[in-house]
């Protein structure tokens, strides 16, 4: 939790994220993703000044849980002295207990971003998903709360001004919003409209931007001039020499067919689960892993 010091910024975890999202893709499969297409609504976890902060504190547990369809979990939410936002502690079950940062006994609004995180980490304890050191696994966390319909609460508790600032979450606001993003053109969701936080609209509007890059990476139709002559030269090149990588860092990567020809391989841009195709010309490709179909000219 940065709390008054400095936000870092920028898209220094982006490959974690990606890799996040794909990992979310594999084990729950696309037909569970498609089960989380309404996002955590904020009148749910709203939480007011008057409402009393335990009871308050258990009511948006139990809609979080709700969320993630866990009816057998039980969140019970404590509050003490703490340098981190929050901890839970990933026992058996059917009972865990959330410790949240004394500081949202006086900024409730930001309770919801807190136990977002941590419901978060119960639900990938029970499906048993994690990433390899401490770190990845907290950038999981969140990309996979963010991509599931809860994380938007995290970015909407960044707040930054000339002498204070307050984010969640392990993400960068601009890696935030660009899982948001990602969500968002999946599920065809607008999730500016909830923002309290004119930073996190404009940490959004970036993420967009940066995701909707990723749907204009050649071979993909959508590429630009630029892109598509790259591409062009980097085929040719491939075809004439065999096993030459393209001399620029590129998305894409050529092979030869063993009975057929050339072929490319590139990320989806939805779920990012590599994609293999025999270069002939323009053609559609559906993502095997996220179902997404892309024009390409290969």
């Amino acid at each position: 939790m940065a709390n008054g010091g400095p936000v870092e910024h920028g898209y220094p975890h982006l490959e974690t994220v990606r890799a996040a999202i794909t990992a979310l893709y594999r084990r729950l499969t696309y037909d569970t993703v498609r089960t989380f297409s309404t996002s955590v609504a904020p009148a749910d976890v709203a939480f007011c000044d008057t409402d009393d902060l335990h009871l308050g504190a258990q009511r948006v547990a139990r809609e979080l849980v709700r969320h993630y369809r866990l009816p057998d979990a039980r969140m019970i939410v404590g509050f003490r002295e703490m340098t981190h936002a929050a901890n839970v502690e990933l026992a058996a079950g059917p009972e865990y207990f959330i410790e949240l940062n004394d500081r949202f006994r006086t900024h409730r609004r930001d309770i919801g971003a807190a136990l977002a995180h941590e419901v978060t980490h119960v639900y990938l304890h029970r499906l048993d998903l994690s990433f390899a050191g401490t770190r990845e696994n907290e950038i999981l966390t969140d990309t996979a709360a963010t991509y599931l319909g809860a994380g938007w609460l995290l970015l909407d508790a960044y707040r930054e001004d000339a002498v204070s600032s307050q984010k969640l979450g392990y993400l960068t606001p601009e890696e935030f919003g660009y899982v948001l993003a990602k969500r968002a053109l999946f599920f065809h969701e607008d999730p500016s409209v909830w923002f309290t936080s004119p930073q996190a609209y404009t940490a959004y509007a970036e993420g967009m931007a940066r995701a909707r890059r990723d749907e204009r990476e050649p071979p993909l139709t959508a590429v630009g001039w630029a892109g598509r002559r790259r591409y062009a030269r980097d085929r040719r090149r491939a075809r004439d020499t065999p096993g030459t990588a393209p001399e620029a860092e590129v998305p894409y990567a050529f092979t030869p067919g063993a009975r057929g020809p050339l072929r490319v391989s590139f990320p989806c841009p939805a779920c990012r689960q590599r994609i293999r195709v025999p270069v002939r010309g323009r053609v559609r490709v559906r993502c095997a892993l996220c179902r997404t179909v892309w024009e390409c000219d290969t």
